[in-house]
């Protein structure tokens, strides 16, 4: 039996799917949605610090230190979109990151078994080599389909993000734990909110983007 949630999620994942490759076709669209992705998500993040301090200077700091880098991330992310074969890799990278998210989640509903930690009780290991298959299939099909050519860095980068993603996600899942509360936000159905959707890219890309290159040449 299929639960509702699963439905929502499998419908909010597809249309969120279409949106990325519009965006990756429309620069100036692209522009907007980091714009709009950017502000929900500090606004998402700033109620999750009130929820978890109670001193202002510790939420003044906290918050100016993600604001600061999420505003350096999106703006070289939308800057180095702007060359066509770095835009290939980081969106092959961002696609790696949502197979990731969809094979934890899957492989974790279906195989259950262990779990990895408390911080999230639903991570399972199941799940996270799940993430880790279903990234590197994403990361590298989309590489394959652009420039029609595959090697096993590709495929290790795959894995590096996907670790990393898992990473992201467990600290903004610690977050959450000490703010008890679920999701960061209820905007995107079955998925909660936009900081739920990119806490693991916000440290998968950029690891597996210099990964990729520290060893592209060697």
């Amino acid at each position: 039996m299929i639960s509702d949630n699963f439905k929502k999620r499998s419908l909010t994942s597809i249309f969120l799917i279409f949106l990325l490759l519009v965006n990756f076709f429309f620069q100036s669209i692209f522009l907007y949605s980091l714009l709009i992705i950017g502000v929900v998500s500090i606004l998402e993040f700033i109620n999750l610090i009130k929820r978890i301090f109670k001193n202002d200077l510790n939420k003044l700091i906290l918050s100016s230190i993600f604001i600061s880098f999420l505003f350096a991330y999106f703006s070289l992310f939308f800057i180095l979109s702007n060359f066509i074969q770095l835009k290939i890799i980081l969106f092959s990278l961002l696609f790696g990151c949502i197979g990731s998210d969809i094979g934890g989640y899957v492989f974790g509903k279906i195989f259950k078994g262990p779990k990895i930690t408390k911080i999230s009780p639903n991570k399972t290991i199941s799940g996270s080599l799940g993430s880790i298959l279903i990234c590197c299939l994403t990361f590298s099909g989309s590489i394959f389909f652009f420039i029609n050519s595959i090697n096993i860095l590709i495929i290790i980068t795959g894995i590096v993000t996907s670790i990393f993603c898992q990473l992201g996600d467990l600290f903004f899942s610690h977050l959450k734990r000490k703010a008890k509360q679920k999701d960061t936000g209820n905007l995107l159905p079955g998925h909660g909110g936009f900081l739920d959707r990119i806490d693991g890219m916000l440290l998968g890309i950029p690891v597996g983007f210099i990964f990729l290159f520290l060893f592209l040449d060697k």
